[in-house]
């Protein structure tokens, strides 16, 4: 089962993980463990260490977003525009790429 994130809860989620990477004790991981992202505008997000496991991307736009250190693990991102993105020691293990 998938969480469906609405723009304005993901933009919450998105400040509040800025803040926590900036160590500031507001701020709190950004955790979308299934959460459903299909065709999110994600373009030059900050992600690095989020939790996305299980997370549905597919169709979302990755373009030059940063996500370093983030758990992938069995994330779908089949269809997902992922130029430039940093995947940096990010956990992929079991990510869906295609829809076969």
């Amino acid at each position: 089962m998938t969480d469906t994130i609405t723009a304005a809860d993901l933009a919450a989620i998105l400040a509040s993980h800025k803040l926590w990477l900036a160590d500031d004790p507001a701020g709190a991981r950004a955790n979308l463990n299934a959460a459903d992202l299909r065709r999110a505008d994600l373009r030059g997000a900050d992600l690095t260490r989020a939790n996305l496991t299980r997370a549905r991307l597919s169709g979302a736009r990755l373009r030059h977003a940063t996500l370093t250190g983030a758990d992938l693990t069995g994330a779908n991102l089949s269809d997902a525009d992922l130029y430039c993105v940093n995947l940096t020691g990010a956990d992929l293990t079991d990510v869906i790429t295609d829809t076969d």
